[in-house]
Parts: structure tokens; sequence; C-alpha cells
């Protein structure tokens, strides 16, 4: 069985082939820019060369088109032609309070998934515009969403209700939802592990670090508060956007400058969080290092990132109650000493101590590390996340009928011997 998985972006799609029988991760690739002109793939397979190609794609469908060319070309593929592919499992970034686990996507499911996609338009319309294509191009095979949202919907209510005219809830949605579910699923079973313990009775803060930031508190294995809302805008500060800010400052905001609401959500998504502090664009890495080396707005954006996170921590630990451990990722490869070191600085009277030289010396590896020192209470893990491993393992339980309720599910990865892989650099691994 090989299963496809897509992580589809307004002007990107992330993907990942794996053959299941194998266990073993067959090729990961991207396709950028895709209707914004200059467009190109870059396709990675275990032993072989990276692979670039440039070309034009103008939308979801040609491009999808050309990740399936290449992954059945003679030359660059790893499967003989799309026959091959079982199922294609697809990450939709928002579900709603109807979705609480993932499923075979057939019409009623799509026609649902687009009704709520005024939840996170960012994400979601990209996301059905990656299963339109996909579906067009594979329309023999299940297609099954995975939904950012649905491992938070164990939350209790006074985590999730704003206090807001109830009836806004009830007509319309608004509530707390959260995102990055693949991640805090996939960090909160392989903590379970290296504690020796049932994820069932496991208290985790888990910390989903990339260019989307957010934190989630787990009792038990359940999430019981994320700080990601109704959308993924609320929250810590993030690579672009704002995070938590107090709502009276978009309405004076929108008076001084004469801005539509459009206008305004497009500032708070894409031109605020660190872009906003620091006025430009720069990679992780690169903004790391100005921080350190002096640049006094990059020191301003770092000391925000990491206090605010700090903060969740410190309220995470008031609702989960005795805390076995934090758990933090990133997504970037790039080495996070910094951020971990500060975002941890102070919590010593929790309980909480970090073993500076471990941490420092993790720098980007793409392993599972502790970098908590030995006589600390709270234990801090450093776990590489595999957000598409959990796409790929929901499609083939649910491809073989296996009952699939992701809360419930034994999976791969929960298993003492399970391996994480650093080929292709993203610890992609199954047991032997």
């Amino acid at each position: 069985m090989k299963i496809l998985t897509l992580n589809c972006w307004s002007h990107s799609i992330k993907y990942h082939l794996f053959s299941w029988d194998d266990r073993a991760l067959l090729a990961m690739g991207t396709v950028e820019r895709v209707g914004l002109g200059s467009s190109f793939i870059s396709q990675q397979i275990p032993g072989r060369e990276l692979f670039c190609m440039g070309t034009e794609y103008n939308d979801h469908q040609s491009a999808l088109a050309l990740i399936i060319a290449t992954l059945t070309d003679p030359q660059q593929g790893v499967i003989a032609d799309r026959g091959e592919i079982s199922a294609v499992s697809h990450r939709v970034a928002h579900g709603g309070s109807q979705f609480r686990h993932s499923l075979r996507i057939d019409d009623q499911v799509l026609d649902s998934i687009r009704n709520l996609q005024h939840l996170a338009p960012f994400h979601s319309v990209p996301n059905i515009a990656g299963i339109e294509a996909a579906m067009f191009h594979l329309p023999a095979i299940p297609h099954v969403a995975v939904f950012d949202t649905a491992f938070h919907l164990s939350m209790p209510g006074c985590a999730y209700i704003y206090p807001l005219p109830y009836e806004w809830y009830e007509k319309h949605g608004v509530r707390r939802y959260g995102f990055h579910g693949p991640s805090h699923l996939y960090l909160s079973r392989r903590a379970a592990v290296l504690l020796d313990k049932p994820v069932y009775t496991c208290n985790l803060i888990t910390v989903h670090l990339d260019r989307g930031v957010s934190l989630c508190a787990i009792r038990n294995g359940f999430s019981m508060d994320t700080s990601m809302g109704m959308t993924p805008l609320e929250g810590t500060v993030m690579e672009t956007r704002c995070g938590d800010i107090d709502p009276g400052i978009q309405f004076y905001i929108m008076q001084k400058m004469n801005l539509s609401a459009c206008e305004l959500e497009q500032i708070l998504n894409n031109k605020s969080g660190i872009f906003g502090i620091t006025g430009r664009h720069m990679e992780r890495q690169h903004f790391l290092k100005a921080a350190l080396d002096g640049d006094s707005r990059c020191r301003l954006a770092l000391d925000i990132e990491t206090y605010r996170i700090r903060k969740y921590i410190g309220s995470y630990l008031a609702i989960v109650g005795p805390l076995d451990a934090i758990v933090i990722t990133t997504g970037s490869g790039v080495p996070e000493w910094p951020v971990r070191e500060m975002m941890l600085d102070g919590l010593d009277c929790f309980g909480i101590q970090l073993d500076r030289e471990r941490n420092r010396t993790t720098g980007s590896k793409r392993e599972e590390v502790e970098i908590s020192a030995t006589d600390s209470r709270i234990r801090v893990f450093v776990i590489p996340t595999n957000e598409e491993l959990v796409l790929a393992e929901d499609a083939a339980a649910i491809h073989s009928g296996d009952c699939h309720d992701h809360l419930h599910y034994d999976y791969s990865f929960a298993c003492g011997d399970f391996v994480p892989s650093v080929s292709l650099g993203i610890g992609t691994g199954l047991p032997l």
C-alpha cells in the first residue's frame, strides 16, 4: 500500500509518498510559487541527489499533475505509474466542531469542508483546491481528510467558549478550535514512550514551534486547552501573525488608517509577528543570528516571542496539574537552542531545570533528546514532529477498514520499538 500525503497552501504544496507495507518513506517534495510565476518542484529520495526543476504552474491542479508525473518519472520517480498509489491523505486546517476524527472524503464531506472555509480562509481555500485537484487526477482511490482541529475537540466548554454573546457560538460557531492537532498528537504519543508511561496517564505541555506556533495543555493524553483559537491568528507571537492582542487595537487602527476589515486581517496575518517587529522577512536562522549578534529589533522580537511562550507554559501548568514533561519541537531544522533556553528561563521555581549544555549541543539534529537536568522534577524533551506520518497512518487505517478514533488508536509511533529515522532530515520512521 502506497499513501500520498498532501499539505496544500495558497502558493505551495508539500507532499510525501509512503510505502506502508515496507514502513518506509519513498519520497518527499515541495512545489513552490504556484500561480506566482518562476515556479519549481524539488523532490528528495533516499540515496539520491535532490531533484529540482523549474516550470510554471497556474493552479493546484497543474501542480498536482506535476507531482504525479515526477513520482512516476522513469529517471526521477519511485513508482511505475499512478495506479500504485492506494490512498491520498489531505491535511485540512479546519473541521469545525463536527469533524472529530479523520475520515474518507465524499461529496457530502467536501461540501461541509467548503461550508467551514470562512473559519480559516487562508488555509481552507488551498486545502480544498488540493482535494479537488487530487480527486480529479486520482479519482478511483480513497481520499482522507485529517483535520488540524480534531485533536482539540476534547477541550471542556470553559476552555473553548469565548466570553461573547452566547448566540454567536450557537449560530455562527464562534469558539476556540485549536490547530496543529496531528503535531500535538504525535508529540504526546512519543513523549509517553520516552516517559515509559501509558499516554492516558501523562500530563504534558507540547510546543509546536515553526512558522506557526501553538501550545497544548494535555491532561491524561487529552487536549484540555490550546493557544490558537477560532482561527490560527490567536496565541503566541509567530513569524507573520500577531497572536494575542487587545481587540480594541483593531477598531482604533481601522479608524486611524482608514482600513477595511479585509485589509486589517491581511496585516494581522501576514505583516505582524516577528516580521512586524523587525520590519523585514528573514529566514529563521538569520533572524536568530541577528538577535544574538545584537540587532535591537530582532532581539526585541525574540524576547517577545519567548516571553509569550513562557506565559503560556506558566498558565498551562495551572490547568494540567502535576506535569510529567514539556515537549518542544521545531519544523525549521534550525538550531533553536536560544529559544528553548529563553522560554524556560525562570521556570525553575516550578521544578523545570534545563541542562544548558545538552540544550545547546542538540542544535538542529533530527533526533529525540532530553534537555532537562538530572534533578529536574519536570522533564523537557526536544522531539522532531512528524505530522506527515500521522496523516499517512490515518489514511492507512481508514483504507483498511479499521475503526479510526485517533484519541484511542494504537499508532505505530506510540510503540516502544518505533525508531525515528533521520533520513531526508525530517525524522520519518516506522518500526521495523
